[in-house]
Formats: structure tokens, sequence, C-alpha cells
């Protein structure tokens, strides 16, 4: 018999990679003459860049970025179909695993991590950039990643609202064109597991993301 195992992920537990190889080592314990194949799979959350990349036979890369709470963490991105496609997770840079539970803080936590990681994706000069949603520590509606782009968000005395999303209460007027041309010329697809009908941008009249699995 021919065994296909293709998990997500247990959340702060176990990647899915790991989470396929100890179900496949049961598995084989109880059927040591069954062929088993693990397919390690993800939603848009933590894992997600990992499950593209290795399906894509795609490269990794490692970047310094700032953690939710403002301490630096290591975030990896993907690079598939030659370079010209770059994979990006707010998990990675903005994630919940970042946190520990005595400190999370969802109205502080900031996604600035996550533009950085998008700017050390672009540096590669890819033509597409999937953004792999799902797993994120903040409530800021992605503030700190237009920050880290370049957008102004602004309060009522002109200076950069604070991160995370109790910041947003005193945005009082932004210009998000820096942010917008980083990622000129640059198809943006959204991954989620769910039905948002989020569109690509640039806008293409009848496309859009709307969720499902992301993975190989």
């Amino acid at each position: 018999m021919r065994i296909l195992i293709a998990p997500d992920s247990f959340k702060e537990c176990l990647p899915a990679k790991e989470v396929a190889a100890a179900i496949a080592r049961g598995w084989n314990r109880g059927a040591p003459t069954d062929e088993v194949v693990q397919v390690p799979l993800a939603d848009g959350g933590e894992g997600t860049t990992v499950a593209l990349v290795e399906s894509q036979n795609g490269t990794l890369h490692s970047a310094d970025v700032t953690g939710p709470l403002g301490d630096p963490v290591t975030a990896q991105y993907g690079l598939v179909s030659d370079g010209r496609t770059a994979v990006v997770e707010v998990a990675e840079g903005s994630g919940l695993h970042h946190v520990p539970a005595s400190r999370r803080d969802a109205m502080k936590a900031t996604s600035r991590g996550t533009g950085e990681l998008i700017k050390a994706a672009m540096e590669h000069r890819p033509t597409t950039l999937v953004m792999c949603l799902g797993g994120s520590a903040t409530t800021d509606g992605g503030a700190g990643i237009l920050q880290a782009l370049g957008a102004r968000l602004l309060d009522s005395g002109g200076q950069e609202i604070p991160a995370g999303g109790a910041g947003l209460a005193l945005l009082s007027s932004l210009d998000v064109s820096p942010a917008v041309k980083a990622l000129e010329n640059t198809r943006l697809v959204v991954a989620c597991d769910v039905s948002s009908r989020s569109r690509v941008w640039p806008p293409e009249r009848g496309h859009f993301c709307t969720g499902g699995r992301a993975g190989p």
C-alpha cells in the first residue's frame, strides 16, 4: 500500500516536516512493507516558506530583522523559479512564536520585521512576490510592513505613530508612495487559508487570490 502523509505544522510545537516524519515513523513500525510518502503542507502560516521552497527546489535565505516586540530575530525568505519569485512569510518576521507567552501583547507588536524581510527579498529583483499570511503576533494591519518599506504613517503632530495596533488609533495622515515604489513592477500574490478575495498587485481584471492551501 502507498501512504501519503501531508500534515500542516502543529502550532508552536512541531513544523510540518517534523510532524510528517513522526507520523511516517509510527506508520512504518506498524506496517513496514507500506510505501510512505511525506509531503509537508502549509496554509500561509508558519512553515509555508519552507514548504513552497522545498517543493519547488528553490533556495532559502536568512536575514536579521526586527521582531514583533523590537528584539532582533533571524528570519528566512525563499527564492524559486530561478529567483524570479520570492516567498516571504509573515510568521517568519513577525510570528507569534518569536514572543514568549508572558510577553505577548498584540496591540504593541509590530509587523516591521516582515517589511524588512520583503526588502531583503527584493534585493534579488524578483518579478513576483508571494506573501504568506498567518501566524502573526501583531494586530497593526501591516502598518509596520509599510513603515519598513518607507511609508509615512503620521499622527496629528506629524510624528510617526508608535508600533503596534494601538498606534493606529493615532493615525492622522499617511503617504504610502515609497512603499508602492519599493514594489514597483513586482506582482504581489497573497497565500492564505481564508476566502478573503485579496487582489494580486498590480490589480488584474478577474484575477483574485481566494485563499486555499499553500504548499506543494
